[in-house]
């Protein structure tokens, strides 16, 4: 059964990342040609959540059904998500960039993905609305540290359902960065993006990763 804390933890994240998203994929969105429509901006963004849903849903779909209602295995999945809001932590702050290896492992494959890709022109067009979606689902398989950390979340879900919900969450909390992108004066992308605030945002996410491991050795000292 799905945790509604997992669920806010998942949509904070989201929403935490703001510009790592900016950085990872607002350069890739305004590359394709969709920043300056916000109706394309919509399409690419709500696309790119269809593909979080979708690997949220395999995530927990294949973790249900590998270990069904396995308290065993539910506990070696919290402390895996604990590790990866550990390391995004230190991947924000940059003390330690360690997903960036997964980032790196994962590129092979994006390769070949990302040639999916169609090359949405700026118009309204029914045909050109179904490319924008259909770039965004592309691009939604992203090699990205912070999606990883956020799948880990779903793997605790116990269902794919519970999965596609919790990437639904952390979807919805990159919105405001993404959709906002082709708006944000200059200034704001500056600071989003800046090495300080990603630093303040990675010592959050690292305080909570602490505390969250904290609550799971609790009980053994009660």
């Amino acid at each position: 059964m799905t945790n509604n804390a997992d669920v806010l933890t998942a949509f904070i994240m989201g929403l935490a990342g703001a510009g790592h998203c900016l950085a990872m994929c607002g350069g890739i969105a305004s590359a394709i040609g969709v920043q300056n429509r916000l109706s394309n901006i919509v399409l690419y963004n709500f696309g790119r959540m269809l593909s979080y849903i979708l690997l949220g849903a395999i995530v927990g779909g294949a973790v249900a059904l590998i270990a069904p209602d396995s308290p065993h295995t539910t506990k070696l999945l919290r402390w895996l998500a604990v590790i990866f809001l550990l390391a995004l932590g230190l991947y924000f702050t940059g003390w330690w960039p360690v997903l960036t290896k997964l980032e790196q492992a994962a590129k092979p494959v994006w390769q070949q993905i990302k040639r999916l890709a169609p090359k949405p022109q700026q118009s309204s067009t029914g045909a050109n609305r179904v490319a924008v979606l259909f770039a965004g689902a592309v691009w939604g398989w992203l090699p990205c540290g912070l999606v990883y950390s956020a799948l880990s979340y779903a793997a605790i879900s116990g269902s794919a359902t519970g999965g596609g919900l919790i990437m639904a969450a952390f979807a919805i909390g990159t919105f405001p960065a993404m959709i906002g992108a082709g708006y944000f004066s200059h200034a704001m992308r500056a600071i989003l993006q800046a090495q300080g605030f990603r630093t303040a945002i990675g010592l959050l996410l690292i305080i909570y990763s602490l505390w969250t491991a904290l609550t799971l050795v609790r009980p053994y000292f009660n």
